[in-house]
């Protein structure tokens, strides 16, 4: 299930994922719901915490907490940084001379300034661009990641990123529509994303607090470390201060661990995938040998996992729950389209596309929201069912909104002030809903992006594991019962959503759940 589980049910799910053991999936989830501790019913008794009825959670993408909120009053924001976690080193070790953005081509890009070592406005003179244009994409994959924390140092981002000194960018929020809601409500200024690296991992620890298992997975998806545990470069890479780090794991490479876990965007063996049907089967999968046109190579899809989701112990509990898209729909019919159909949808950018990428939709990953089962329309549902539930007032006790593309604020595919609009409608919608006087709404960020951030991720026993956590990101907790005009500095991370949940309605919790994490009642109101 996830790195620091015990040895057993470690063993137990490699097992079920590579054999499909149902008879043992389903004893595991019933001990899962028959266990109870103590703690966690005198928590969830809480009369805070019993107040909410429905617990909304909107996921956008890709920006750490000082990218958008380091310039929020009274945060732990970019001005309380220190000169050590400010001043980005190269790869020996040594301060940057300046910083540089890098271009595709991984050299210098002349339509951005060259910049003093440290972090800047994005915004402002001299780079100038505001949140309504598309910026670059930091790379942020699980490996590079682990190398820009640096041990908490926070001190190598500019040099293990495609861009450079990009990733130590940030805006002036203040003209953000989510920025009034934070100052309304409550704004954490300590909460993490789960897991190192990209959007792919941190949608699967969401729902389960686990990585994904590709025991069998092709040596060319596999990761090649140095003796130092790190990235290996390519001969030639160069210093930061010339041009972008070369590695030998750079696309499809590095998107499985050397022991078989998953950790870099990978597809999901169900449609919608980025992979196509094979010509020989069904339409509803993808096609199990990957997809390669031209140099461009998908891999292969992940093989269907069966670790325990919150959706299934919702559902084990009689908890009404759904996952909502937007796109999910038009991917669906659009991935179900012949091998060498041209695809409209899954990953395409023309004008009104909403860009949909299949690798933000964990629970299609698993093998009980199978094409087919019940439960996958049950709980797996378009954005507009998501609009027309909050209309009528029949939301499901648990929530989850995955925005389209468009509307995620991801850099490089979409600007920032699109979905900031997009998400700030949402909240009006549902603040207008039947359901609001006991609704809570959890506004967070999948993973930074690859943007830099101050705050070392916490460590040690309770805390982090071979999987993280990584970097700070923005969350907002909204709602009749959250604090108003708060910060709140206790230290979560995604993980903390599922410990609430858990909590609320009674039901044991993840094991992948850091023990540490906070249960997100701190934002309530006594």
């Amino acid at each position: 299930m996830c790195h620091g589980f015990t040895g057993g049910l470690t063993d137990m799910n490699v097992q079920l994922n590579n054999h499909g053991a149902r008879v043992v999936l389903a004893a595991l989830l019933a001990a899962l719901v028959s266990a109870s501790a103590s703690g966690q019913s005198a928590s969830a008794n809480s009369a805070a915490m019993r107040r909410i009825g429905t617990v909304v959670v909107i996921y956008a993408e890709n920006h750490s907490f000082d990218n958008l909120y380091g310039m929020f009053p009274g945060t732990n924001g970019v001005s309380q940084a220190t000169t050590e976690q400010k001043t980005q080193l190269d790869h020996d070790g040594k301060p940057l001379t300046e910083l540089l953005v890098f271009g595709r081509d991984g050299k210098p890009d002349a339509r951005y300034p060259r910049l003093p070592n440290g972090p800047f406005r994005i915004d402002a003179a001299p780079v100038n661009r505001p949140p309504t244009v598309i910026v670059p994409s930091p790379i942020h994959d699980y490996f590079y990641h682990i190398e820009q924390i640096n041990g908490g140092q926070n001190n190598r981002f500019a040099a293990m990123s495609n861009v450079g000194g990009w990733t130590m960018g940030y805006y002036d929020g203040s003209k953000f529509k989510l920025w009034q809601w934070a100052r309304d409500y409550t704004l954490a200024d300590n909460f993490f994303q789960a897991a190192f690296g990209g959007s792919y991992l941190n949608h699967q620890w969401l729902i389960c607090a686990c990585t994904p298992v590709h025991a069998d997975a092709p040596q060319s998806m596999r990761v090649r470390l140095g003796a130092d545990g790190k990235l290996e470069k390519r001969p030639g890479s160069p210093s930061a201060n010339v041009g972008a780090v070369q590695v030998f794991s750079d696309g499809l490479g590095g998107r499985v661990t050397a022991d078989g876990w998953s950790v870099n965007t990978s597809q999901p063996s169900y449609q919608p995938s980025g992979i196509p049907p094979a010509a020989d089967g069904p339409r509803t999968h993808a096609n199990p040998k990957g997809f390669k046109i031209g140099d461009f190579d998908m891999g292969q899809p992940v093989p269907v996992q069966t670790a325990v989701t919150i959706g299934d112990l919702l559902s084990a509990k009689g908890v009404s729950w759904a996952w909502y898209a937007g796109g999910w729909n038009a991917a669906l019919a659009d991935g179900m389209q012949a091998p060498d159909a041209k695809r409209q949808v899954i990953y395409h950018r023309a004008d009104g596309s909403p860009n949909f990428q299949p690798h933000h939709q964990p629970f299609n990953y698993f093998a009980n929201f199978a094409p087919g089962k019940p439960e996958r329309a049950r709980h797996l549902k378009d954005g507009s069912d998501l609009m027309a539930d909050i209309a009528a007032g029949s939301l499901p006790a648990v929530t989850f909104y995955k925005p389209a593309g468009v509307d995620s604020q991801h850099p490089s595919y979409t600007d920032i002030m699109s979905g900031d609009a997009h998400i700030a409608g949402l909240l009006e919608k549902l603040r207008a809903s039947p359901q609001w006087k006991d609704m809570l709404v959890i506004v967070t960020y999948d993973e930074n992006g690859g943007y830099w951030d101050h705050v070392p991720p916490p460590q040690g026993q309770g805390w982090g594991d071979r999987w993280g956590p990584g970097s700070r990101i923005p969350a907002l907790l909204i709602g009749p019962h959250v604090k108003r005009g708060f910060v709140d500095s206790t230290s979560y991370d995604t993980t903390s959503i599922l410990k609430f949940i858990s909590k609320r309605f009674d039901l044991p919790t993840l094991p992948g759940v850091r023990a540490n994490a906070g249960d997100l009642t701190p934002a309530l109101q006594p």
